[in-house]
């Protein structure tokens, strides 16, 4: 017998140290493409209640509604045995859907469909239950017939008057009436019981004067139905005359004997009433007597709960809605008048349907991966928990071996594809029971991307910034973003990528811009997708509106002047007082200002910009203020804007008491802006003499406040007033107010224990506020004692914030409290905590570290663990310490960084993944268990060999130089092979905006490093992808793209230098050049200047040019031209020819220098108009030069 104890302790320990290890279930996304593809037992989505009452005209309907994939099929059972619907031609299930339909067309009894049904959705994947739906016929029977002789009372006697009203499904309403169709009146001496009965505390004589019928109205069927009526004849013992009717006097001058009080319901001294958990619960007293007596409701050992609690029908019947365990006991109603008092105990219990506690949840799991059930559930009596799968008792479906049912929880381990399911909990006592489908889904999947593809994301400068990546797989992909193709993870520094995929750039800076790619990886493939990322400057408001006055009639001006990102097109709306502002046809407003022409008081306000782009929005307001032209000079009013309020005045302390106190002020002026806000602050002289801090705010309408105050301070107080443009100079401080002193109010917070050494426990606490102390001599009094022992509490009294118990055990839990005390007495104590007295150094260490199932970056560990009672204090973890030794790839010199990991486990037989290892990599490990403070020996020392994986990127990729035909690519091999390389993999394609080409494939063996691409058009662009190669297969792509040609920096130029084509022209060019330059330079040594001042004055021709000595040259702008059809002589002469000189002058005669040269202009007629606007002084060309020289 003592072995089975122990034996079931260890297995309910065992229980407790499996829930710890077990991973968190996969949590599927409600994405549609995941819904779509993903294979899913079925589920319960809708069905009919368990106690269906239908209405008998009507069809019936029993509703099932499931979802799954594949969709499931139906089937249902009626009273435990399967239900041929096919069979019955009145029953029908709808289409991809279990719910049936009960037609009665075509005849048949509804009563013949009553009973229990169940509906079973079954797909591949498992099947799941609805509850058992108990079907029932709404019944509206007739009320028995039967003759009802007239009911004979004396006066002042009590009466019950039976209704029984016919039992209906669900029970009928009952209520009188007399035979005028007229409620019977019901007040303190007449009313209707919980059952119906009518009853009368006392009979009145009056009462003969009606008839008494009960009415039954049943719901369902909408019918009412009455019982025969009563009449009464009440015997009186002197005669009745009913016109002396008095309410207060009912009785009238006659003598009616007197009652002591009985009760009519419930009969005798005690009672028992039986209620569920959350239903309603009534008690009910009606008693008998004259004058009629009063009841009164109380429950023994306790107050009866005044939130739950109500009073009906006169205080008759107590009702306590929603009713739980502590509402049980003993109920005393009691009736009294002035003759005397009888009390009825009425003992209450509280019993429960089954209730959840932990309701079991679907689990979608990976392969390998280890979950659980759990099905708890609380009620009185204490349920029954039987556990199904796919509808059939656990125990005889086949045996799974990765599975332990464990009472109220199944235990998977290394599940497996193939052993998905559909568990069913059953809780059940005898007051009904509940029923939980949860599936068990092993899935899995490779790894999908779930949000938009190629999303453009516009962020503001030096923002915080979040790149989401929505992922799924199973199992749960590791997630891996990476910046324009290339480089390692980001992770860290700038960057944080969170679980679900997001990534975060704390600060966006413009160096940030670019294309982020997101992977998600796990051993059944990877995804990926790409977020493009630009930076934007903020949007600023460089010339805010600024407060002012306007005179009315004058306009006003505010100027709201914007800068923003050049690719962000902004808006600017106004508003005035925080609503939208209408410009109708007074108003103007344009890019930069809004103007208010003729102001007048209407337009008074405060004024709103606001700038809102496509990614940020920013406002400023300014106010206007209105003024009257009578009240100032105009040359003045536009000075006037608002200011700061002058500080509040005369302050005044009134009404004291222990905490508070009355202040009164009288307010500053408030330079026209209203004074919205009053800040009160204080001064205390003990703590912090001359520190002034706020006490509390006020609005600006008040000018007398009570302000709420601490004990044993001496304050003074001060007033700030506050409105749109700012803060008042502080008031004048009040007198001062000692408050006096209190016992603390205060719990000192952060109580804990722990342990400095291993032999003893450090208790701390904060100490109270200043302001908390509440009086002098302010201290402390600590209690502990060992918890889960029966001893005494120990205390002490201190000052500061920390006490030390010595010569504790090791790592033994205390009870903890605390009390602050001062002078004036004792304050509240605070909760218990619990504290541990120190550790030290775990004395066993794991043992038999090995590995299993070793992958290219991952190996599961197992290991023996120690007995939790070894590790001396608080069991933290198992850590592995674990480094890199060597690589296998000859050559590849590693760095030995210790890394290491934890694995919290309380399993019999822990285990654990380490990821993120190197692939092709020689390791070791130990493991120690740890504490809060100490670490265990090291375990035995492991070494293992990954597997050989797929390769980094190449440490960079690079285009050394591009000619008109050719790109040199070159590259360096990864810093990681993670394998023996066997070569590198090159795909391009050409790029010409949104359009790409085909791919491109080029292969190289390990030592290439280097390739020249020829290309035949020289303006395309190229984006390549080049990744290492292992036996395993191809790694990281790293993609770089090739300039543009216009923007190339490699172009060689050499080729259109060396063609003869080229160096001719140059040669041509040059020849004229060198031509002109010799015709320039005879021409200016001999042209000359002549002063003229020394000379006869002559006239100047109109485009004579004064040179900076004062002489003029001569020489006009068409000395150059030649002369059509005739040529200068050697002597000065003209040779007579078709064209005479005179023709080409601009008058009759010619004049002539003293040299014999010709001044003027010679012009062509035919081209005259044509070169009036030439007026460039150079030959047009070497022969003409030599013509003009003469």
């Amino acid at each position: 017998m003592l072995w089975q104890d122990k034996h079931a302790a260890l297995t309910f320990m065992s229980l407790l140290l499996l829930l710890w290890q077990e991973a968190a279930p996969i949590e599927v996304p409600e994405d549609p493409k995941i819904q779509q593809d993903l294979k899913q037992p079925p589920t319960i989505m809708k069905q009919s209640v368990k106690n269906y009452i239908v209405d008998p005209r009507d069809n019936i309907i029993i509703e099932c509604e499931a979802k799954g994939n594949p969709v499931p099929t139906f089937s249902w059972r009626r009273n435990g045995k399967f239900f041929n619907i096919g069979k019955d031609p009145r029953v029908t299930m709808r289409k991809r859907s279990g719910t049936l339909e009960i037609g009665f067309r075509s005849g048949g009894r509804p009563e013949d469909y009553e009973g229990e049904y169940q509906c079973f959705a079954t797909n591949d994947f498992g099947v799941s239950l609805s509850n058992k739906i108990l079907l029932r016929v709404s019944k509206a029977p007739l009320w028995p017939k039967e003759v009802l002789e007239p009911v004979s009372v004396t006066e002042g006697s009590p009466l019950v008057l039976p209704c029984n009203p016919p039992p209906g499904l669900p029970p009928p309403f009952t209520f009188w009436m007399d035979s005028n169709m007229s409620p019977i009146p019901q007040d303190k001496r007449v009313s209707m019981g919980l059952n119906g009965d009518l009853y009368f505390s006392n009979v009145l004589a009056q009462d003969a004067n009606t008839d008494y019928s009960c009415k039954a109205r049943f719901l369902f069927t909408h019918t009412i139905q009455e019982k025969n009526p009563y009449k009464l004849k009440v015997q009186t013992k002197e005669p009745y005359n009913d016109t002396s009717y008095n309410a207060s006097e009912p009785h009238g001058d006659r003598k009616v004997a007197e009652s002591t009080p009985t009760f009519l319901s419930p009969s005798g001294s005690e009672s028992s009433k039986m209620v569920l958990r959350d239903e309603q619960l009534l008690l009910e007293c009606i008693a008998a007597g004259l004058p009629t007596p009063i009841i009164k409701w109380f429950k023994k050992g306790g107050e009866l709960p005044g939130q739950k609690v109500k009073f009906e029908n006169f205080n008759k019947t107590l009702k306590i809605v929603s009713v739980s365990e502590e509402d049980a006991g003993e109920y005393v109603c009691m009736a009294n008048n002035h003759l005397g008092t009888i009390r009825h105990s009425i003992f209450v219990q509280v019993k429960a349907a089954p209730y959840w506690l932990v309701k079991p949840s679907d689990q979608v799991l990976a392969p390998e991966e280890t979950g659980r059930l759990i099905c708890r559930a609380n009620g009185n009596p204490k349920p029954h928990i039987e556990w199904l799968v796919n509808g059939q008792p656990i125990e005889s479906s086949p045996t799974n071996p990765n599975r332990q049912v464990l009472g109220d929880t199944i235990i998977f381990r290394s599940v497996q594809i193939g052993s998905s399911a559909v568990y069913q909990c059953n809780a059940s006592n005898e007051h009904g029971y509940l029923l939980a489908n949860a599936f068990v889904n092993v899935l899995d999947l490779p790894p999908r991307m779930l949000g938009p593809k190629n999303q453009l994301i516009k962020v503001i400068k030096n923002n915080r910034t979040f790149l989401d990546c929505p992922f799924f797989g199973s199992p749960l992909p590791e997630l891996r973003w990476f910046k324009n193709g290339q480089g390692s993870g980001l992770d860290g520094g700038q960057y944080r990528v969170y679980i679900n995929g997001t990534l975060e750039i704390k600060r966006a800076q413009a160096e940030d811009e670019g294309t982020y790619t997101c992977v998600a990886s796990s051993i059944l493939g990877k995804a990926e997708n790409q977020v493009r990322l630009e930076v934007k400057e903020p949007t600023r408001i460089i010339q805010a509106p600024e407060h002012q006055s306007a005179i009315r009639g004058s306009t006003a001006r505010f100027t709201c002047r914007v800068t923003s990102d050049p690719s962000l097109p902004v808006s600017v709306a106004w508003m005035k007082d925080d609503k939208p502002l209408y410009l109708g046809w007074r108003l103007k407003k344009d890019d930069e200002s809004l103007s208010i022409p003729n102001v007048n008081e209407g337009d008074e306000g405060t004024y709103t910009c606001t700038v809102k782009s496509e990614i940020d929005q920013l406002s400023a307001s300014a106010r206007l203020t209105v003024l009257e032209v009578a009240t100032l000079n105009p040359s003045v009013s536009s000075a006037l804007l608002p200011a700061r309020p002058d500080p509040p005045m005369d302050l005044d302390l009134s009404d004291p008491a222990a905490r508070s106190v009355r202040l009164t002020w009288i307010p500053g002026k408030d330079h026209r802006s209203p004074i919205t806000e009053f800040l009160v602050q204080f001064e205390e002289d003990r703590w912090e003499p001359g520190r002034w801090q706020n006490l509390s705010s006020y609005p600006g309408d008040l000018n007398s406040v009570i302000l709420q105050l601490a004990p044993f301070v001496n304050y003074q107080f001060r007033v700030i007033a506050i409105n749109s443009v700012g803060q008042s100079d502080p008031s004048r401080p009040s007198p001062r107010y000692k408050t006096t002193g209190a016992a603390p109010d205060a719990i000192p917070k952060g109580l804990r224990g722990w342990g400095s050494r291993k032999d003893n426990m450090e208790i701390t606490w904060e100490p109270l506020l200043d302001l908390e102390r509440n009086g002098p001599n302010l201290h402390y009094i600590v209690w502990w004692r060992r918890k889960d022992v029966e001893e005494e509490w120990n205390n002490v009294t201190i000052l500061g914030a920390k006490h030390v118990v010595h010569n504790t055990e090791i790592y033994v839990p205390y009870e903890i409290k605390i009390q602050a005390r001062n002078e004036f007495g004792a304050g509240p104590e605070s909760n218990m905590v619990i504290g541990y007295s120190g550790e030290d150094k775990p004395t066993d260490a794991p043992t038999d570290l090995r590995v299993s199932k070793v992958d290219s970056t991952k190996v599961i560990i197992h290991w023996n663990p120690v007995d939790l009672n070894s590790v001396q204090g608080e069991f933290k973890e198992y850590r592995l310490y674990y480094w890199r030794e060597s690589s296998q790839v000859p050559g590849l010199v590693v760095i030995k960084e210790k890394k290491v990991k934890g694995f919290y486990s309380t399993t019999v037989k822990p285990s654990g993944m380490l990821s993120d290892l190197v692939p092709y990599s020689n390791y070791k490990m130990f493991m120690v268990v740890a504490n809060n403070r100490f670490e265990s020996q090291p375990s035995n020392t492991v070494e293992f060999t990954t597997k050989e994986g797929v390769p980094d990127a190449p440490r960079f990729f690079k285009i050394n130089r591009r000619s008109l035909d050719t790109i040199h690519l070159e590259w360096a091999k990864p810093l990681e092979p993670n394998g023996i390389l066997t070569g590198y993999q090159l795909k391009y394609q050409t790029v010409n905006g949104s359009k790409v080409g085909p791919f491109q494939l080029e292969t190289f063996f390990p030592n290439v490093t280097e390739f020249f691409l020829r290309v035949p058009d020289r303006s395309s662009r190229y984006k390549f992808f080049l990744s290492a190669l292992t036996q395993v297969g191809k790694g990281e792509d790293y993609a770089e793209e090739s300039p543009h040609f216009t923007n190339e920096a490699y172009i060689d130029q050499v080729d259109i230098a060396t063609q003869g084509w080229f160096i001719g022209l140059m040669c041509a060019i040059a020849l004229i050049i060198l031509i002109l330059l010799i015709v320039c330079f005879i021409k200016r040594s001999r042209g000359g200047k002549y002063p003229v001042r020394d000379k006869k004055d002559l006239p100047l021709d109109a485009v004579d040019q004064k040179d900076q000595d004062g002489s003029f040259d001569y020489h006009s702008d068409e000395d150059n031209k030649p002369l059509q059809g005739s040529q200068t002589s050697l002597d000065g002469n003209v040779k007579e020819s078709d064209d005479s000189l005179v023709d080409y002058g601009e008058g009759g005669d010619g004049q002539f220098n003293e040299d014999g040269s010709f001044i003027g202009q010679y012009t062509v007629k035919k081209d005259k108009d044509e070169t009036e606007g030439n007026e460039s002084s150079e030959a047009t060309s070497p022969v003409n030069a030599i013509y003009s020289l003469g």
